[in-house]
């Protein structure tokens, strides 16, 4: 048998663990066809067929699940000792993969990480915004960010940012036609711009005051997927939005936005880099996690 390119068995690692070339083709940076052509080559070479498909899904055949349960473990070893010529360079090289909620991404993440690659200038970082609760290991991340409360018991977690809020908000307009809540029991007689999870579950709002905690699974005419949707469909008057306040801190400055609540400040807690319990963390996580360590908190605050 013909020697067989490393390359062609991370493909298939990587479509294998994700289940989907789509995903496997993000993470490579390739396209999903340069990927199909690589796992065709692999299987003629080996004679086996390693990944069944079908128009909706791709899984490994008994064949593949036997070379994926022995070759991510070897490929897990041969990264880390590539990964380790760090310490023989002036300056750590590599990429890293973070996975977080949008606002943290957008608010926490984006300006942590324009300082950090000012000072390691050459560690690529790929951040995600999703805002499902992704496994972070299938998903090909190195780390990812979630709260207190989302966090698994087997994994390291760092606090990266100050703590973070969510406002609830409306238009001038909505509220002089349909009033402010003054409760968060109120907003059962109110439009309540509800959001969806990818997964379809709906968002519920969570409050907290001198020790009083409550949660509303919001009514309304309008579902979105999305917080800037929300947004904007408050601004137009479609009702009360209920997200991330840094999203609202302009439109509220400038009048077109008024928040409601304000006394149950809704609270996500401290944001958590966090990642797998493991022997060794690669040189660009670990170069990361030292520098947000280093860095002021109010420098994180949306």
């Amino acid at each position: 048998m013909n020697r067989i390119p490393l390359a062609d068995l991370e493909v298939f690692a990587a479509v294998a663990r994700h289940g989907s070339f789509r995903r496997a083709a993000l993470e490579r940076g390739v396209t999903p066809s340069l990927l199909s052509q690589n796992l065709r080559r692999l299987e003629e070479q080996l004679g086996v067929v390693l990944l069944k498909r079908t128009t909706r899904s791709v899984a490994p055949s008994d064949a593949g699940k036997e070379l994926f349960a022995h070759l991510e473990p070897a490929l897990a070893q041969i990264a880390d000792a590539v990964d380790r010529l760090n310490r023989y360079r002036e300056m750590p090289f590599g990429t890293l993969r973070l996975n977080a909620p949008g606002p943290i991404a957008h608010f926490v993440l984006a300006p942590l990480v324009a300082r950090f690659q000012q000072a390691y200038p050459d560690i690529g970082v790929d951040i995600s915004a999703d805002a499902a609760m992704t496994d972070i290991v299938k998903g090909g991340f190195d780390a990812g960010v979630r709260f207190a409360d989302d966090l698994a018991q087997d994994v390291v977690a760092v606090p990266i940012g100050p703590a973070q809020r969510y406002a609830v908000v409306g238009s001038p307009a909505y509220l002089a036609e349909h009033g402010r809540p003054a409760t968060p029991q109120d907003l059962a007689t109110h439009r309540c711009i509800r959001r969806r999870f990818p997964g379809g579950t709906l968002f519920t709002w969570h409050f907290a005051r001198d020790g009083e905690s409550a949660s509303v699974v919001p009514r309304g005419p309008l579902t979105v997927n999305d917080a800037h949707i929300a947004l904007n469909a408050a601004l137009h008057g479609a009702g009360l939005a209920y997200v991330h306040e840094s999203y609202v801190l302009a439109d509220e400055a400038a009048g077109r936005l008024e928040r409601v609540l304000a006394d149950w400040a809704p609270g996500l807690g401290v944001p958590y880099l966090y990642y797998p319990q493991q022997r060794y963390v690669p040189v660009p996580l670990r170069s990361f996690i030292d520098f947000a360590r280093q860095q002021p908190v109010e420098l994180a605050a949306p």
